[in-house]
């Protein structure tokens, strides 16, 4: 589970609370409070999967009674018509619960899925693909573990993972090299990527690699330039692209040979997955 159990339970109250409220009118009024019911999700798209486990405790924690079969684990990719979750029990609870369920189940196998695509434009390199901090608020661990699922490495959870000086800290403190010493005399910060500076232009690379950067970010750099950087610097500190990476551009940066390439479309934009729930009596 991408979540602590405190963490867990508090989502899932959170989601049930948000679509369930005071009950779910129409299933009451319809609906025997006795009648049985077998349903399956079944991928309507090729698509990774990601979150099962969570739309099961989803259902679980309305009725721990519906028996569950679940057929494809988090970070399998499936097609168009594969069965991916079997039910059976209560009919009000599982229409009750199918909405939370399949909303979460969706939207994390969507962000997987498109993270896998990238992932595969760069298979062929030694290039990682590196999430981002651009979540959804609160959705930040899923969506984390989604990318992760589809093939990505996790970044910088939040702010006090890492020091990654950006253009505006430098713009503020008035140069590269002062804010890079600054970070330097930092002393109670643990980072887990050293010291980061995005740069924009090569000469701002130059400066930081003179200062003692740990890691370059370069951002939203021509291939060319990319190529440069990678001549220059490769091997003595690790080099990440970032800024507007695309499907259709993504090869051509791993290519340069930089380390890493930073997309934060994975989990910001991100389409959700199309899976039905299919009632079979």
């Amino acid at each position: 589970m991408p979540l602590y159990k405190e963490e867990l339970r508090h989502f899932i109250t959170a989601t049930l609370d948000e679509d369930i409220g005071a009950g779910d009118l129409t299933t009451l009024a319809t609906i025997a409070a006795d009648a049985q019911l077998k349903a399956q999700m079944t991928a309507r798209q090729t698509m990774v999967i990601a979150g099962i486990d969570i739309a099961a405790k989803i259902i679980h924690t309305v009725d721990s009674a519906i028996k569950i079969e679940i057929l494809a684990k988090d970070g399998l990719e499936v097609t168009a018509g594969n069965v991916i979750m079997r039910l059976e029990g209560n009919a009000r609870n599982i229409l009750t619960v199918e909405r939370s369920a399949l909303n979460t189940l969706q939207h994390l196998s969507g962000i997987a899925t498109l993270t896998r695509l990238y992932v595969k434009q760069i298979e062929h390199t030694d290039c990682q693909l590196l999430d981002t901090r651009k979540t959804i608020p609160m959705m930040r661990k899923l969506a984390k573990y989604a990318a992760r699922m589809g093939g990505a490495t996790n970044h910088r959870m939040r702010l006090d993972d890492g020091i990654l000086i950006k253009d505006n800290h430098i713009a503020s403190i008035g140069s590269v090299k002062g804010a890079i010493i600054a970070a330097k005399n930092y002393g109670s910060h643990k980072s887990t990527i050293g010291i980061t500076v995005e740069c924009d232009t090569l000469e701002q690379a130059q400066q930081a690699v003179n200062a003692g950067a740990d890691r370059l970010l370069l951002d939203n750099m021509s291939l060319e330039m990319l190529r440069t950087a990678v001549k220059d610097y490769k091997g003595r500190l690790k080099l990440e692209a970032s800024g507007g990476v695309t499907l259709e551009t993504i090869k051509s940066i791993a290519e340069t040979g930089v380390d890493f390439i930073s997309v934060g479309r994975i989990t910001q934009s991100a389409p959700a997955v199309d899976i039905g729930l299919d009632y079979l009596n």
